[in-house]
């Protein structure tokens, strides 16, 4: 079997594997933290990361396409996108759905704008560690060495949007608190689980896209950092209220289908530009 091939099969099924892992452990040692705060959620957010890290050490990977270079010289205008891109897809999608009267932003007149912000930048430093887990395993790891195996673009971005996917599952329906997560979205959990695999794979073209035109993981790093801070307080923290079963769709946070939409789009236009950059080469 191709050695990059074998390799990405080994990461894929701790990937698929850790959480469960992670839950099971928890089990068997009677924990009794707050499921996000034990020994078992550890387990699920690192290994991903980790066993792609030692299969670069160890597996014959190398550390050339980690994308742990910052690449500032050549890629700063996509660590502009990275941080401008969440901001003006919500706005976009709040605009027409506050034209349709899906949402309203009573919240932020209530709490006033600097709240907001206060809460956005506390949960941008406290997803620094999780994102770091999280973006190394996806697009510092899966990303580039799909593409180092010839895997066309697109697939390439949905097989790591699949696993991905997989990946939250456990944090879904384990780890994370069962009343945030309602808070949070506008149907049931299984329906959400549904939907949030049709989100991902667009996403994941846009994140995977950055991951490539950077040739840095911090780019992408800093997208979900961006996501998780900003989007994140719109509904747990009441500043906008969705009105609706259309909600799901016109939601202006990243579980929102539109929104997603709108990443698949950039995502798709950064691919163009990345093809077309390449043929002329």
């Amino acid at each position: 079997m191709n050695k990059i091939i074998r390799n990405i099969i080994i990461v894929s099924l701790f990937t698929v594997g850790g959480g469960w892992l992670g839950i099971w452990l928890n089990n068997v040692t009677g924990n009794t933290a707050p499921p996000l705060e034990s020994l078992g959620a550890l387990v699920w957010l690192m290994t991903p990361a980790l066993s792609g890290f030692a299969l670069r050490a160890f597996g014959g990977d190398g550390w050339q396409d980690s994308g742990f270079g910052l690449n500032l010289r050549s890629g700063w205008k996509w660590y502009l996108v990275a941080l401008l891109v969440y901001p003006l897809a919500a706005l976009l999608t709040f605009g027409l759905a506050a034209l349709f009267g899906i949402v309203s932003a009573d919240g932020f007149v209530t709490q006033g704008f600097g709240a907001y912000l206060s809460l956005a930048g506390t949960m941008f430093i406290g997803s620094l560690m999780k994102n770091f887990f999280e973006e190394f395993a996806w697009r510092g790891y899966l990303t580039p060495r799909l593409d180092a195996a010839k895997v066309h673009p697109i697939l390439n971005h949905f097989i790591t949007g699949v696993l991905w996917w997989a990946w939250h599952l456990p944090y879904y329906y384990y780890f994370l608190d069962r009343q945030v997560l309602e808070s949070n979205i506008a149907t049931s959990v299984p329906v959400f689980l549904v939907i949030s695999f049709f989100i991902m794979f667009p996403a994941s073209i846009l994140f995977g896209e950055l991951r490539l035109l950077s040739k840095s993981t911090w780019t992408a790093f800093l997208f979900h950092c961006m996501i998780n801070a900003f989007s994140t307080p719109l509904l747990l923290n009441g500043f906008i209220k969705v009105n609706g079963t259309m909600g799901i769709i016109f939601a202006p946070t990243h579980e929102g289908i539109f929104v997603s939409i709108l990443y698949g789009m950039a995502g798709w236009m950064l691919y163009k530009h990345r093809m077309k950059v390449a043929t002329n080469a």
